[in-house]
């Protein structure tokens, strides 16, 4: 196991600074082709424009490597289930008299038509 994870980390990081050099570089060649042309806007360097494809992934690809239907999405998926499982139990396990006084709680919490 370790051996593969020494292989995987042998590929895995000349492919990501690899990812990272042709990213940004096509990024500054894209930028600097149109911007400067059709908005008047300066011309970036690479260092910029690693930034900028940075950036753009943060605030619009999320930071995570995988989609929405990847294995990030069964971890979140999983824990909500098991959140919602301790809630049933504990839920089960509730006398009458105790799940009203949590309604009544929530009631004044939230709202009165939270919890009816």
């Amino acid at each position: 196991m370790r051996k593969r994870l020494w292989l995987i980390g042998l590929f895995a990081v000349p492919a990501l600074v690899a990812f990272v050099a042709l990213g940004g570089g096509i990024v500054m060649w894209l930028w600097n082709w149109l911007a400067p042309s059709l908005f008047g806007w300066p011309a970036v360097t690479w260092w910029q424009a690693v930034g900028l494809l940075a950036l753009c992934r943060i605030l619009f690809g999320g930071v995570g490597v995988r989609g929405p239907r990847g294995p990030r999405m069964d971890l979140r998926g999983r824990f909500h289930e098991r959140f919602a499982d301790r809630v049933a139990d504990r839920w089960d396990g509730m006398t009458p008299e105790e799940r009203e006084r949590f309604r009544q709680r929530l009631r004044e919490r939230c709202g009165p038509g939270f919890a009816s």
